[in-house]
């Protein structure tokens, strides 16, 4: 793929020294970390490696990546790694793809609340799809799923909603049988939406009472119960919208359509189209109009702050699995579910396999070889390489 004609560290760059001078009251230590990572990665200041070919010998110098989890440039390893230990959980059935967002009165209370908020989210839709999957008017038995939280919407403004990735059927109540989806919607969106908007409401009541929440700015009038009370009903005068988007194929597909939703964070550097004069301009859908391809131009100070509203607490898991997924019943119910649809059970994923065997950390660019790490460089060391990505070095 080319390499875009911007990216995010440029504009932290440009703007991200006056952008924290004047809004330093308002930033935390995790944003200044954040951006702080996004302008080092892949620069010499976090040191690097030499690398060289093990069929040409050709050498190379690389930088080292950041690692956070909220730049775009360090998460395509990490996202290939996740895939190929999922590819051996795939079943083969065709799969579903439903979406739980929250309507717009949640913004702001979720983004004081981000940890408690974003949290409820995932067990209020995991909790929904559990329960009407469960129920013998609907498929009558045990699902498994993926959720993933996503937090931006194509304008990079807050919309935070959940994508839950689920296997067409279920594991009978007695664990006997496959239970194949006798509708080709799998399970109804306005039924689902109808539970959805109750358990949040009623989470987020249990989560008001047990004095969880935080109201601080203009947020501060609903800290009394009264006003809180009439704050959750006004939740009900308007329908949830849950997503289903039709079903798609079975194990040969997944993985890719996951590769679109796991990893992914709030704006990659190949959408960002021009940065002049102290303005970004980056394309988007407009979903309201046909997912019509639209420019949007902001101030980089906007663009920033619009980056870092989608910033996660820390150590907040934001990929999770639920029923015969879930970490507790994984190893059990997945070979059962393997069995019942007559599918052969792999010791090892073959991708699985390779990635911890080979230890390659990229292919040589003339020759197509192995390249092999020759020397761990730091910082000091790369200091004159400063001004370049990476550099080649001819080794004969």
């Amino acid at each position: 793929m080319k390499p875009p004609p911007f990216e995010v560290a440029d504009i932290v760059r440009a703007a991200g020294k006056s952008f924290i001078e004047k809004n330093r009251s308002r930033l935390t230590w995790q944003h200044l970390r954040v951006l702080r990572a996004i302008e080092r990665c892949r620069t010499a200041a976090l040191g690097g490696h030499l690398d060289q070919c093990s069929r040409c010998g050709h050498q190379a110098i690389s930088y080292n990546s950041c690692r956070n989890r909220h730049c775009a440039k360090c998460q395509t390893n990490a996202r290939d790694q996740w895939l190929a230990a999922r590819e051996a959980e795939l079943l083969d059935v065709r799969y579903v793809h439903v979406v739980f967002p929250l309507p717009h009165e949640l913004s702001q209370l979720a983004l004081a609340n981000k940890r408690i908020i974003y949290d409820l989210l995932f067990r209020a839709s995991a909790a929904t799809l559990l329960e009407i999957a469960a129920g013998p008017k609907h498929l009558g038995a045990r699902i498994g799923f993926l959720s993933v939280l996503h937090t931006w919407g194509q304008n990079v403004l807050h919309h935070p909603h959940v994508h839950c990735v689920i296997p067409a059927g279920g594991l009978s109540p007695d664990h006997q049988r496959w239970v194949h989806p006798r509708y080709a919607f799998f399970l109804p969106v306005k039924v689902l939406s109808r539970v959805f908007r109750g358990k949040f409401t009623a989470a987020l009541k249990r989560a008001f009472r047990n004095r969880q929440l935080a109201f601080p700015g203009s947020l501060q009038a609903l800290d009394h119960e009264r006003a809180f009370r009439s704050f959750l009903r006004s939740l009900f005068r308007q329908d949830w919208v849950v997503y289903a988007k039709p079903p798609f194929g079975g194990p040969l597909h997944v993985l890719h359509y996951l590769a679109r939703y796991t990893h992914r964070v709030a704006i990659s550097s190949h959408r960002i189209v021009a940065l002049k004069d102290g303005q970004v301009t980056f394309r988007w859908k407009d979903y309201a109009h046909g997912s019509k391809q639209k420019l949007m131009t902001v101030t980089a100070h906007e663009f920033l702050r619009r980056v870092l509203l989608h910033v996660l607490p820390p150590g907040f898991v934001r990929i999770r699995s639920f029923g015969f997924l879930a970490n507790r019943r994984r190893t059990s119910l997945l070979p059962l579910c393997q069995q019942l649809l007559q599918m052969a059970i792999p010791d090892c994923a073959d991708s699985v396999r390779a990635k911890d065997c080979s230890g390659a950390l990229w292919l040589c660019p003339r020759c197509g070889g192995t390249m092999f790490l020759v020397q761990t460089l730091t910082a000091m060391q790369l200091n004159p390489l400063s001004t370049e990505r990476r550099i080649y070095l001819d080794s004969s």
